[in-house]
């Protein structure tokens, strides 16, 4: 068989994404905190100074009591859940998956569709195993594309909920903040005479404020973007997945399914498709053979 149909072997998509921790980050959050707080030691500051339990509290749970009157329980509960994808990332394997597509277009010319049906049941990949089962079932190629562009959809919008919820918060941190202050600056104006406990007291209140612009820069906006990137990779995956099945119901050439899907393999490394690949030897009748003689 040639290079191109045997490329990387029989490694499965679902082994090609374990979740593993995304150091980028943590790196991110640590640079971020290292940068204020050596900004605020380099002032001749103490980290006792932005260390305030109360304000921590103000923002916090008003932050997330004004989230909670904006977006419905089931889709906050979600979103909890799907938060440890922000310190956590899949590593998708986008050539596991065209080489998958190119066993499945081979095994397809030779036994016929129906073959493919211990793949569907076997595939970890939801959306693939779905896929592959219309194709067994005899499903014309317009509804399948039906189908699964519309349960595409409802995953994009599942993730984009989850990740509004993130940015919602970080829309709201602020000005929790600001009322935070506000809050800590009517108790010093009650002990005027005192300028000491007033000096003190009006920078005590100003901690909330750093607390709310803070989290909401640093962590909430942020961790909404990190999700709908990961969104942005699994429905590239999915679109891919779909062009190969497209490619197995119309009986193309396993070799034209892996052209047909190698720039997605480029756009998932973040490699440019023109510099994914050395240009390949013209191998046409040894490529043929191998895939069956079929154009």
């Amino acid at each position: 068989m040639p290079e191109i149909l045997r490329r990387r072997g029989t490694q499965s998509p679902a082994a090609a994404a374990e979740t593993q921790i995304d150091f980028s980050t943590l790196a991110g959050l640590a640079l971020a905190l290292a940068g204020i707080l050596g900004g605020l030691l380099l002032e001749r500051g103490k980290l006792q100074d932005v260390v305030q339990v109360t304000a921590a509290f103000i923002v916090l749970g008003g932050t997330f009591g004004a989230v909670l009157v904006t977006t419905p329980f089931p889709v906050i509960r979600r979103a909890a859940r799907g938060a440890k994808y922000v310190f956590l990332e899949r590593k998708l394997s986008f050539g596991a998956v065209s080489d998958h597509f190119v066993r499945y277009a081979v095994k397809a010319r030779r036994n016929g569709l129906l073959s493919l049906e211990t793949d569907a049941e076997d595939t970890p990949d939801p959306f693939l195993g779905k896929a592959l089962r219309l194709v067994v079932d005899g499903t014309d190629m317009e509804a399948i594309r039906r189908i699964m562009e519309n349960d595409m959809a409802l995953r994009e919008q599942a993730a984009e909920e989850e990740a509004k919820v993130w940015e919602t918060a970080g829309g709201y941190a602020p000005t929790i903040g600001i009322i935070g202050a506000v809050m800590g600056l009517i108790q010093v104006m009650k002990d005027l005479e005192n300028i000491q406990a007033v000096g003190h007291g009006i920078a005590v209140a100003f901690v909330a404020t750093v607390y709310g612009v803070g989290s909401a820069n640093i962590l909430f906006l942020p961790a909404a973007n990190k999700l709908r990137a990961r969104m942005k990779q699994q429905t590239l995956l999915m679109e891919m997945t779909l062009l190969g099945v497209e490619g197995i119901v119309e009986g193309l050439n396993p070799i034209l399914i892996r052209l047909k899907l190698e720039p997605y393999e480029s756009a998932g490394s973040g490699v440019p498709a023109s510099a994914a690949r050395a240009p390949r030897p013209p191998a046409v009748s040894g490529i043929s053979a191998a895939a069956g003689g079929r154009n």
